[in-house]
């Protein structure tokens, strides 16, 4: 069962933001590991892109939570909202979130939002009235 009413994406949300503020000198850019590939070259993981991957799972659970009908799905949806134009502020007004990273974290929080509109339009209550049909 899925929390009401909490939004999965805030969690890279506090992760990116207790990381950048409470430690200012760690890079996202740093290596966390690096894999040999089978084309002879090394493909470099850092934590930007770790914290990425995880929110794109997380995103592919909102999008299932998304496709809920009710209270529950409208609770979520505005929190997605809410929480998508705190980010978007966060990364035009503070200094330390205007990264690559956190612009894509951004970028995702949107992709929740749109999504959540567009899999809310089929559950919408629709008053449906045929014309001609107060004539007798």
């Amino acid at each position: 069962m899925f929390a009401l009413g909490f939004p999965l994406l805030l969690v890279p949300f506090a992760v990116y933001n207790m990381i950048a503020f409470l430690t200012p000198g760690v890079s996202w850019t740093s290596p966390v590991a690096t894999v040999h590939l089978m084309s002879g070259q090394d493909w470099v993981l850092t934590w930007g892109d770790s914290l990425i991957a995880f929110s794109l799972f997380l995103l592919w659970i909102e999008l299932i939570k998304s496709a809920r009908i009710g209270a529950r799905g409208t609770v979520d949806h505005i929190l997605a909202t809410a929480l998508f134009v705190a980010m978007l502020a966060e990364f035009l007004f503070v200094q330390r979130a205007a990264t690559s990273t956190f612009f894509l974290l951004t970028a995702i929080a949107l992709v929740e939002v749109l999504a959540g509109f567009i899999v809310g339009i089929p559950n919408a209550p629709r008053k449906i009235e045929f014309e001609g049909s107060d004539q007798a």
